[in-house]
């Protein structure tokens, strides 16, 4: 018998809880601050009775995660601030065809902009999105690094790439420089945080991947902030056209993504 993706949801879920309950944290194993900040590193994910994932947000200052994720409207009335990490903890729920599930994205709260984040945002991190700006290069040529420290700590989760703010005309990563996603087989979106385009695929990816259920779908929309700007859909649809074109182009035989 096949189960009900909401019931895989739901063990995966409840899995690691019920390693804790029997095991004790990981702090009780040593003194050291790291060890600490594991113990500290999971909120109360079992606060709600239906599925939830802790789904870490990582890339380079100023690239929008926290836009992103203050888009969806009950996230932001419900943040929780973690001060023993430096983290704002948003719980994002939506919707599906197998039941209502609850994502608690972690924001960095601009610690990367000293010099990288502790394992403890890291730690026990279910799913997870790296962001970069399309209008800047630099972020996107940090996403190696980024990519590196999260699988780190959190070996074999799906993950996303996003390429935010293509509402902005002054893009400086084309589509056919964004090839990281195909060399690390991750799945690649574009979007606009401050127009909401595509701000619930990313989260619907994750969904599916967590569920083991390629046909799970959302059922009804969240609650987003009004968009700030509007983007320009037939430029959009050309970006996406090349971006797919590029796709079926041999991969660069270098680590590194050449721009031109």
């Amino acid at each position: 018998m096949v189960p009900h993706p909401i019931n895989t949801l739901a063990l995966a879920s409840s899995s690691l809880s019920r390693a804790l309950s029997l095991s004790g944290p990981p702090s009780l194993r040593c003194s050291t601050e790291d060890c600490y900040d594991r113990y500290m590193a999971l909120p109360n994910q079992q606060t709600v009775d239906y599925p939830s994932f802790k789904l870490v947000i990582v890339g380079d200052g100023g690239t929008g995660k926290t836009t992103f994720v203050k888009r969806h409207l009950t996230g932001e009335f419900e943040k929780k601030y973690e001060p023993t990490i430096g983290v704002e903890v948003h719980p994002l729920d939506f919707f599906t065809n197998c039941g209502k599930i609850r994502f608690y994205c972690w924001d960095t709260a601009g610690q990367e902009k000293f010099g990288g984040l502790r394992d403890g945002y890291y730690i026990h991190g279910q799913c997870a999105i790296i962001m970069f700006d399309v209008t800047a290069r630099l972020t996107y040529k940090n996403v190696p690094t980024w990519h590196r420290d999260l699988c780190r700590v959190c070996e074999n989760i799906p993950i996303v790439l996003c390429g935010n703010k293509v509402d902005v005309k002054n893009r400086q990563v084309k589509a056919k420089q964004v090839t990281f996603h195909r060399k690390k087989n991750l799945q690649y979106y574009e979007i606009s945080a401050k127009s909401n385009y595509n701000f619930e695929k990313p989260f619907l990816y994750l969904a599916r991947k967590l569920a083991g259920d390629p046909n799970l779908h959302f059922v009804e929309s969240p609650a987003l902030a009004p968009p700030e700007v509007h983007i320009d859909l037939a430029a959009q649809q050309q970006h996406e056209a090349e971006l797919a074109a590029a796709a079926s182009q041999p991969l660069p035989d270098d680590d590194d993504d050449a721009f031109e």
